[in-house]
Parts: structure tokens; C-alpha cells; sequence
């Protein structure tokens, strides 16, 4: 599910939210002397205020994949049989961390202000559900 902003979203699970708590007017140095936690139930309604995208870093095994995978698309028919065999194999070997970065490639997290004046920002898209 991709949301969007204005989008109205519900909780999709209960969450618990842990820290310290510095109180209004307190130095910064002071954090750390008070720790509270606070629970929201599934079904809060709020609106998304705003969609980040963060793209994953390709690690050195992803990039040699793209590229052998390429070579190989593009000039395996043209390569000699033991040839085209050995890239064969060189690009199965990497297929495991190709799919392993696909499926976090992209990861989405939201801004939303809930009803009860909460505000959660960083926080993955899954959390919610639509309205």
C-alpha cells in the first residue's frame, strides 16, 4: 500500500511507545531523568501529513549482480558455451542478496496526526491501514 498525503488512516495494530520524557522547560542536559511509555490501540484514525521514501544502499554484491546479470542478458548468446556456463553461475551465486535487497529496496515511513492529537512521524507505512 502506498499512502498519500491527506489520506485518512487507521492503526493497524497496537503500538507501545517507550523513552525518557523531558519535562517542558528542563534543560536538555536533563534528559534521561523521567522514562514513560505510552499505548495507542488499533483503530485510531488520523490523516497522513507527510510520505517519506528512503531508497536502501546497494552493497558491493547487489552492484556485481546488476552487472554480471546485465553482461549476461546482453551478450550471453553471443559468449562461448563455458563461457556463458561460468556467468551463469557467477550470477546465481549473487541471486540471494538481489532478492534479499528487493524486498527492502524502497522503505516508506509517514508523518500522521491522529485524532487524539498524537502525532507519529517516522514510522512505517505498514503501521496503518486505510480508512
Amino acid at each position: 500500500m502506498t499512502l498519500s498525503v491527506g489520506r485518512r488512516v487507521r492503526l493497524a495494530a497496537d503500538l507501545r511507545l517507550d523513552g525518557t520524557v523531558t519535562p517542558a522547560g528542563e534543560p536538555p542536559e536533563e534528559t534521561g531523568a523521567f522514562t514513560a511509555s505510552v499505548a495507542l490501540a488499533a483503530g485510531i484514525e488520523g490523516t497522513v501529513e507527510r510520505v517519506d521514501e528512503h531508497h536502501r544502499q546497494q552493497s558491493h554484491e547487489v552492484r556485481e549482480y546488476l552487472r554480471l546479470k546485465s553482461l549476461l542478458d546482453d551478450f550471453g548468446d553471443q559468449m562461448p558455451p563455458a563461457s556463458r556456463k561460468q556467468l551463469e553461475e557467477q550470477v546465481g551465486a549473487l541471486e540471494e542478496q538481489w532478492d534479499a535487497y528487493r524486498r527492502r529496496m524502497l522503505r516508506v515511513t509517514v508523518r500522521v496526526r491522529l485524532d487524539n492529537g498524537f502525532v507519529l512521524d517516522d514510522v512505517p507505512e505498514e503501521a496503518f491501514a486505510p480508512a
